[in-house]
């Protein structure tokens, strides 16, 4: 199937089988005119009354319309998959509100779960924004910015942000829960806690789930759970009267096809531009990265692949330099390292920038791997490690495991070359070898691994690259990493090196640990304002260069 748009035709087949139930225009209507008094809190749209969008009231008035034969509601989980920029931050804020001024439940308890306190205060955040433009809802309301918490001074009702701290949730007595990007939990505890018994004690309890698709290759996260249960309600394979599940999303390869946006983009031309998609469907045709993240967060498509390759290797070979390292002797430079113990390589990487007549960028590596059981991984790997050994491109340090004192003692006599003003490592791994550098005089500095620390120097390094301002040596165990190196990118469009996995399981044949140095050495590089006077005086006309 080349498209996937689940319209709520699938809602007739639902009501065929829900006996008792009946549709009630007065309790539809209601839901519909509390979310046309509240205001929108984005951009151009900012302060404009939130008039639903075509897509999203037949959603709202099915909702909250579908009564049992008692006058509750029928529908108790609400399952909404849809591309980012859509509106589903509103109207999740819009549902929030319903239920803690509007559904006529008395001291309910209203919850905001996400991943992490950051994603589910978006929501909340909306929400408050929404009850300041209201002064009908403003006098009503208590809002407890520090704890994340609004409370109805009327009904009693609070509404309250919670995180995947799952263990602290239980006997909870939620009326109403919002679940944004349930793709993004990092495990099912918190989906359990809230959905298990939590709603037992109300009259209607209510589950919105609104969410993109997920990024995980593996199919065994809990918001993949629900997006297949939500995909058999949709195709008839199960009969559940209780779900509202609600798709939008193309699972085709047409990806640049204009059309194909709008059919997973209900609100294009509407909260999203078309120019906008139109850019980032721009930058997904140039970097396979982009691409990725283009299918999955413009066109809701679950990531089937688990990584890109950062760049093309030709890259690599383009930017060799011809020039020897002792033209930087005395020069500034950052030291990164990554260390490991057994299988995986040590990297060393002096990144030089630009400074008095050096005017491009430079970098060299020197790698290490244990001797012991070296032959074994030549033969398993089909790595060529003693030739690279024989050719002066990697060391063997004795023993199992990779030798620190060998790598502290080239770090020292590097010290004695080069002017290293910092030597970037993650301190995780490397604890005890930059206390002993910093003892001997060295500045270390900590490099986490993380997305929010990595993003920055891995696209200005590869803006570099591509525009052949830094240069290095055909160092063969470089550009083996270079190849190798993959990265993965969050949501929030931020990336990280990996390494390539298959399944669950990864590659160990492949290692990136030279791009990982080089990276945690630009990433202070980056920040380089000028020369030291060490510096100047080597590159001056005085130095005989």
């Amino acid at each position: 199937m080349k498209r996937i748009l689940y319209f709520l035709i699938i809602f007739s087949l639902i009501f065929g089988q829900l006996g008792a139930a009946m549709f009630s225009d007065a309790h539809a209507d209601r839901a519909v005119n509390f979310f046309h008094l509240l205001k929108h809190t984005k951009g151009k749209f900012y302060g404009q009354p939130f008039s639903l969008l075509p897509w999203q009231k037949p959603i709202i008035r099915d909702v909250y319309g579908t009564l049992k034969d008692d006058g509750t509601r029928q529908i108790k989980f609400v399952y909404l998959e849809i591309p980012k920029k859509n509106g589903k931050s509103e109207i999740g804020a819009g549902a929030a509100l319903y239920h803690l001024f509007a559904d006529g439940e008395r001291n309910g308890e209203v919850y905001g779960c996400a991943a992490d306190r950051a994603q589910a205060s978006i929501i909340f955040d909306v929400a408050v924004d929404m009850i300041d433009q209201l002064p009908a809802l403003k006098k009503r309301a208590k809002v407890i910015a520090s704890k994340k918490r609004i409370i109805d001074k009327i009904s009693g009702t609070f509404y309250q942000v919670l995180s995947a701290e799952a263990f602290t949730k239980h006997g909870l007595n939620a009326s109403a829960v919002i679940f944004d990007e349930l793709h993004a939990q990092p495990n099912r505890d918190l989906w359990d806690v809230m959905t298990f018994g939590a709603g037992d004690a109300r009259s209607q309890p209510i589950w919105w789930v609104i969410t993109t698709a997920g990024d995980d290759p593996d199919r065994v996260s809990i918001g993949w759970e629900q997006h297949e249960y939500a995909q058999k309600i949709l195709a008839g394979e199960i009969i559940d009267p209780t779900w509202y599940p609600v798709i939008y999303g193309y699972d085709g390869d047409d990806i640049y096809n204009e059309n194909n946006w709008a059919v997973a983009n209900p609100s294009l031309g509407d909260t999203i531009t078309l120019e906008s998609v139109r850019e980032a469907a721009a930058k997904a045709k140039i970097k396979p990265a982009d691409e990725r993240l283009f299918r999955w967060l413009r066109l809701n498509q679950w990531i089937t692949s688990k990584l890109t390759t950062w760049l093309p290797l030709d890259l690599f070979d383009k930017t060799v330099g011809d020039w020897n390292q002792s033209e930087m002797i005395g020069l500034d430079c950052y030291l990164g390292v990554d260390l490991s113990s057994t299988t995986d390589l040590t990297g060393l990487a002096l990144v030089f920038p630009p400074q008095g007549k050096l005017l491009e960028w430079r970098v060299f590596w020197y790698a290490y791997i244990p001797k012991e059981g070296m032959l074994d991984r030549i033969t398993r790997d089909h790595v060529p490690y003693d030739e690279w050994e024989r050719e002066g491109w990697i060391t063997a340090t004795d023993g199992d495991t990779v030798d620190y004192t060998v790598i502290e003692e080239k770090i020292l006599e590097l010290a004695k070359i080069y002017n290293i003003i910092e030597v970037d490592a993650d301190m995780h791994f490397a604890i005890m070898l930059t206390q002993r550098l910093e003892k001997a005089g060295l500045t270390c500095v900590d490099i986490p691994q993380t997305y929010l620390n990595m993003t920055s120097p891995i696209t200005q390094t590869e803006k570099l690259v591509r525009d052949g301002q830094i240069t290095h040596p055909n160092d063969l165990v470089a550009r083996w990493c270079f190849g190798n190196t993959s990265v993965a990118k969050n949501g929030n469009d931020n990336v990280k090196f990996v390494k390539e996995s298959k399944g669950k399981t990864v590659i160990r044949t492949k290692r990136i640990d030279l791009s990982v140095a080089w990276i945690n050495a630009m990433s202070r590089a980056l920040l380089y304002k000028g020369s030291t006077d060490l510096s100047a005086r080597i590159l001056s006309d005085d130095w005989g260069m």
